[in-house]
């Protein structure tokens, strides 16, 4: 009788330390380094937000952060491997808004975009920009349309990938204006961008922050701004509702994700890093000056973001017959 009464104390005992020390080590969270997948190429707009958030995350809890691109199928290559990964805080994803978008876009997915991951964040939104050429005919986006109206099929859009921001934009300025362009799919910002200014495609809309470095550099020039206004540090760039689209606006927006069941003290510390980052002079420097609005909501409000967000959008998916077969 004793002999199991102490065998009990000794579990109760040994329980109690593995709890004990559970909590420690999640209270002590990061205790090594923490790797943020890009599920896109280096140079572009999802990437640079990663990047950026990497580096003051690693200032501000002290641990080596890691930023790795995994590239493929739309995004869906990174987001699948992070939610497949060991719920520990130790595996993030930085992702645009298709992170939600590819479930109505894409045949299948190796993924639910909601019961699958912890969403930790919503990092903020960016206008968009549509850009061209710098030896491109047109100088803004109402030149374009009717470039295009007087030679359809002639000109060409480059976007970063099927469902992404850019894609949409592009296909709510179709849709609108009556246009018959053709729209080419990159992996990625980067090399869209790159054959837009070799001319090899006509222009682009995607993200401020990957397009302004060329539209200053003088290699592109700015057509239109996405936004309800012009950006301020662009007061010559008109915005699509003024180039003749009225009530034309959509922005593109970045969330920080986890997989599925992350413990609520990890979950919260990390939202809580991500709300001072997104404060940060750092971040407010390299993404503010390019119409980067910050955001930091996170949980169930950033749940409730992301559900006002696909109800718009899942809406323009199914009217332009965006797929993915």
């Amino acid at each position: 009788m004793i002999g199991a009464m102490n065998r009990v104390v000794r579990a109760v005992f040994a329980g109690a330390i593995l709890l004990s020390g559970t909590v420690l080590a999640q209270s002590g969270f990061p205790t090594k380094p923490i790797r943020i997948i890009v599920p896109y190429p280096p140079g572009g707009t999802v990437d640079l937000v990663g990047r950026t958030i990497g580096m003051v995350l690693a200032q501000q809890m002290g641990q080596q952060v890691i930023v790795e691109n995994r590239v493929g199928a739309s995004g869906t290559i990174g987001a699948d491997f992070v939610s497949k990964a060991a719920p520990d805080g130790y595996t993030l994803l930085v992702n645009a808004s298709l992170q939600v978008f590819n479930q109505y876009i894409m045949k299948s997915i190796p993924f639910d975009p909601i019961k699958d991951f912890t969403h930790i964040s919503l990092i903020g939104s960016v206008q968009l920009i549509a850009t061209a050429a710098a030896n491109f005919p047109a100088n803004n986006l109402a030149e374009l349309i009717a470039l295009a109206k007087a030679n359809p099929g002639k000109y060409s859009f480059a976007t970063s990938g099927i469902g992404s921001a850019s894609h949409l934009a592009e296909e709510m300025v179709k849709r609108q204006a009556g246009l018959d362009m053709m729209i080419i799919v990159y992996k990625g910002s980067a090399p869209g961008l790159i054959d837009v200014m070799g001319g090899q495609v006509s222009a682009m809309i995607d993200a401020l922050p990957a397009s302004l470095p060329h539209v200053r550099s003088g290699r592109l020039k700015a057509l239109a701004v996405t936004g309800r206004n012009r950006a301020s540090f662009l007061p010559d760039v008109p915005t699509a509702a003024e180039s003749g689209l009225p009530g034309f606006e959509i922005s593109s927006w970045y969330g920080l994700w986890a997989p599925a069941k992350l413990p609520a003290d990890i979950t919260a510390r990390l939202a809580a890093e991500i709300m001072k980052a997104v404060k940060s002079k750092e971040v407010k420097d390299r993404l503010e000056a390019q119409s980067f609005e910050p955001s930091g909501i996170s949980g169930a409000e950033f749940l409730g973001y992301i559900d006002k967000e696909v109800t718009t959008i899942s809406k323009l998916i199914r009217e332009a017959n965006i797929k993915v077969e």
